[in-house]
């Protein structure tokens, strides 16, 4: 037998082990294998990581929790999901208190646990000592399985709103909108779902390119770990705006950044978008006060963007803003100040030029005025696609943003079960070409807790979305946004078929 048949037999029958679909099939008559057009089935296992909440004794911090009703019904009929306390946190800047480390991290109990698809669980913490969450969903619980981390803060320099969507692990994140000014205190949050220890590190970029330091080369995340890392440490130079680069060199870590500044508060830096040359920032509170773009151009070219809001009725020029240059390999700020005037609306990035050059960009809102104001991020995020979903909702304070920057798109939107009660209601909305429709979204019949919004691409072009969730306090506006990629519930599954032909010499 030859040794380039072996290798064929070997790796059809390892992408069947692999896989578990793969067909293997003699054809009639012996001919030669023929490719078959490739299926999307669920998705058996996913993981998530939700980074430590903590830094204010004063923290409350809910978890949320859910998987959409399959299509198909799922993956298989059984399954778990669950987020788990992280063995340990440890911060980079500061001594590790033993004490604090060992407190509720110890325990095999699940902070929350998922049973059913379609009916959100929750779970709580409270305090600084709030450790990281890492996350498994198998089965028909894993396609689609989405978690929200929301935490109040309702005094002091860190106080706000926070929310963000706990994110899969991965090797590589973006985070523009970052900042090493006085005024803030940002730190990375790294977490380590893997038995083996991963090492990480972390590049920062300002106005006038890298900001070095050998402080964030080959950072240590121990095994089921989470740490935390203040990125002010890193570098001598206070910049307003930074955009921070986190790449592992073993292992995978879930990556976030918790900004807080002493006079608008504090929320999370989602990771931005994979690096495109056309973006949208969707999700623009109507009554946003101040709106601050930033962009990072990763590549050896400069890029030439021109900027569009996309409102109500269509995509408008901001005036005075209309385009952006950004030079490689530096972070470009622009203050767009009340872009909307009272209109929600979402920014569309594209080449000026004609010429494709990848960037990354997120958005820094703030809401209210004076001593009142509190602020939150949207990132750059691709659209919809087949299903997204945004966990955490209550009866009050969601408004959905949804935005199509190109051809008009019509989209389901279902409110689930509540996590007490309730029962689920959906409605179609169709939005515009080059414009953007905030609505505030049904809910359950009967809601008893939180609820889920799942967001189903029905037909045209794609659809962007993001959630914002208000919560007034003393006065404050406190919010959050999160956007609604694809939730990647499916994959695409190779279909092989066997020719034993090949064995002949």
């Amino acid at each position: 037998m030859k040794s380039t048949s072996l290798s064929l037999v070997a790796g059809v029958v390892a992408l069947a082990a692999v896989t578990g679909f793969a067909a293997l099939k003699v054809p009639d008559g012996g001919g030669t294998a023929e490719a078959r057009t490739a299926a999307r089935l669920p998705v058996e296992r996913t993981s998530l990581l939700c980074p430590a909440p903590g830094l204010s004794d004063l923290s409350e911090t809910a978890y949320t929790a859910f998987t959409p009703v399959g299509q198909s019904g799922g993956a298989g009929t059984g399954g778990k999901a669950e987020l788990l306390s992280s063995a340990k946190d440890d911060d980079k800047d500061t001594k590790k208190d033993k004490e604090k480390s060992k407190k509720g991290k110890d325990s095999d109990k699940p902070v929350v646990s998922l049973k059913e698809p379609g009916k959100p669980a929750t779970g709580q913490a409270s305090g600084a000592d709030s450790p990281a969450l890492i996350g498994t969903a198998t089965d028909r619980l894993a396609p689609g399985w989405t978690a929200q981390q929301t935490t109040t803060i309702e005094a002091g320099d860190g106080r706000g709103l926070l929310g963000i969507s706990c994110t899969a692990p991965d090797t590589d994140f973006w985070f523009p909108a970052a900042s090493t000014a006085k005024s803030r205190q940002d730190y990375v949050h790294l977490t380590n779902p893997d038995d083996t220890a991963a090492v990480a590190d972390i590049e920062l970029y300002g106005p006038d390119g890298s900001l070095k330091s050998d402080v964030g080369e080959g950072i240590t995340v121990p095994a089921g770990s989470g740490i935390r890392v203040l990125i002010s440490t890193l570098t001598s130079k206070a910049a307003d705006d930074v955009t921070v680069h986190v790449t592992t060199r073993t292992g995978r870590v879930g990556a976030a950044v918790r900004a807080a500044d002493s006079k608008t508060g504090s929320d999370w830096i989602a990771p931005s978008a994979e690096p495109a040359s056309t973006l949208v920032l969707p999700g623009i509170p109507a009554d946003a006060t101040s709106v601050r773009l930033v962009v990072f151009a990763p590549g050896d070219d400069d890029a030439d963007l021109k900027l569009k809001l996309l409102g109500k009725t269509g995509a408008i020029s901001p005036a005075g803003h209309e385009e952006l240059h950004v030079k490689s390999k530096m972070t470009a700020g622009v203050d767009l100040k009340d872009l909307t005037r009272g209109e929600a609306g979402s920014l569309l990035l594209a080449p000026a030029d004609g010429k494709a050059t990848p960037v990354v960009a997120a958005l820094r809102v703030i809401r209210g005025k004076g001593d009142q104001q509190e602020v939150g991020y949207i990132p750059a995020t691709g659209p919809v696609g087949a299903r997204a979903t945004a966990a955490d909702n209550r009866s009050k304070g969601s408004v959905l943003s949804l935005t199509a920057p190109g051809a008009a798109g019509t989209v389901k939107v279902t409110a689930s079960a509540g996590s007490g009660g309730g029962t689920p209601v959906s409605k179609t909305y169709k939005v515009a070409a080059g414009a953007t429709l905030a609505v505030t979204p049904p809910v359950p019949a009967g809601l008893k807790g939180t609820y889920a919004l799942t967001v189903e691409t029905q037909s045209g072009g794609p659809v962007h979305a993001a959630r914002t969730l208000t919560v007034q306090q003393d006065g404050i506006p406190m919010f959050t946004v999160q956007t609604l990629p694809d939730d990647k519930g499916t994959v695409e599954v190779p279909a092989a078929e066997q020719d034993l032909s090949v064995l002949d010499d």
